[in-house]
C-alpha cells in the first residue's frame, strides 16, 4: 500500500518497488534511518502513481513482480528520462544481470543482500546522478597521469589510454578526490560499489591491487597501503 505521507523535500525520496511486503517494510525502515523519504509501491501501476505525484530520486526495482515485470518496467522507465534504478532480484546470475544492466538499470543486486550493500549502492548511485546532472567536466593530474572523469578516460604520462572497469575507476576517483589522506575500505567500498564489485571489503583489496598495476610507476609510490587503517593516494594532485 502507498504511504499517505508528504515528503520532505530536505530529503532525497527513495522509492522502494517490490510486492514483498517484508522486503518493502525492511528497505523502508532501514533506508529512512540514513535520512532518506522513502515511498514504496507492490506493482508497476502503483509506482506510476508515486512518480505522478513524487519528485522521486532513485528506484529500487524488484524483477519478479504480477502483472508488468521488473525488466519491462526499467526498459520503459529509460526511456523516459526516469530517476536511476537499483534492480534488485533473486536472478542473479551474469546474463541477467548483464540485461538488467543493459536496458537501463545503474546498478544490479543479486537477493538476498545486506542493508549495508544496499546503502552504498543507493549512496554510489545518487552520486552518480548528481555528477551527471552537474555536467561535471573536472579532470586532474598526478605524476604526468591525466584523469578526465567526465569522459571516464584515464591517460598515462606517454599519452596511452588506460582500460579501467567501472569499480576501478570508482576507486580512482575516490582517491583522486581526496588526495594525502587515508581512506578506510569501508569508504572505498562505498565509491567502488557497481556492477563489478561484491560487499566484501576484501573485494576494495583486489580493485587497489588491480588499480596499482595499471598506474605503474618505475620511481613513485601511488597508492601507499596504511596498516589496519585502509590506503593512502600519495601523488599531488592538481586540478587540469
Amino acid at each position: 500500500m502507498i504511504p499517505a505521507s508528504v515528503p520532505d523535500l530536505a530529503k532525497p525520496v527513495l522509492l522502494v518497488v517490490d510486492d514483498d511486503h517484508m522486503i518493502r517494510t525492511l528497505l523502508a525502515e532501514s533506508l529512512g534511518m540514513h535520512g532518506y523519504q522513502v515511498e514504496t509501491a507492490t506493482n508497476a501501476q502503483e509506482m506510476d502513481g508515486v512518480l505522478a505525484r513524487c519528485a522521486v530520486s532513485l528506484i529500487l526495482l524488484d524483477v519478479m513482480m504480477p502483472g508488468e515485470d521488473g525488466l519491462s518496467v526499467c526498459r520503459r522507465l529509460a526511456r523516459t528520462g526516469a530517476p536511476p534504478v537499483v534492480m534488485l532480484s533473486a536472478l542473479g546470475d551474469e546474463p541477467d544481470r548483464i540485461l538488467g544492466l543493459e536496458i537501463g538499470a545503474s546498478h544490479y543486486l543479486s537477493k538476498p543482500c545486506s542493508p549495508r550493500e544496499i546503502l552504498a549502492t543507493v549512496r554510489a548511485a545518487l552520486r552518480a546522478r548528481e555528477m551527471q546532472d552537474a555536467g561535471d567536466s573536472r579532470a586532474f593530474g598526478f605524476l604526468g597521469w591525466r584523469v578526465d572523469f567526465a569522459a571516464h578516460e584515464l591517460f598515462d604520462p606517454d599519452g596511452t589510454l588506460i582500460d579501467l572497469t567501472d569499480g576501478e575507476f570508482a576507486v580512482l576517483r575516490a582517491f583522486v578526490e581526496r588526495p594525502r589522506r587515508v581512506l578506510a575500505r569501508d569508504a572505498l567500498l562505498e565509491a567502488a560499489r557497481g556492477p563489478d564489485t561484491d560487499a566484501f571489503d576484501r573485494a576494495i583489496d583486489v580493485q587497489v591491487s588491480r588499480l596499482r598495476r595499471k598506474l605503474r610507476s618505475h620511481d613513485d609510490e601511488i597508492i601507499r597501503t596504511i596498516r589496519n587503517e585502509g590506503y593512502c593516494f600519495v601523488p599531488r594532485v592538481v586540478r587540469l
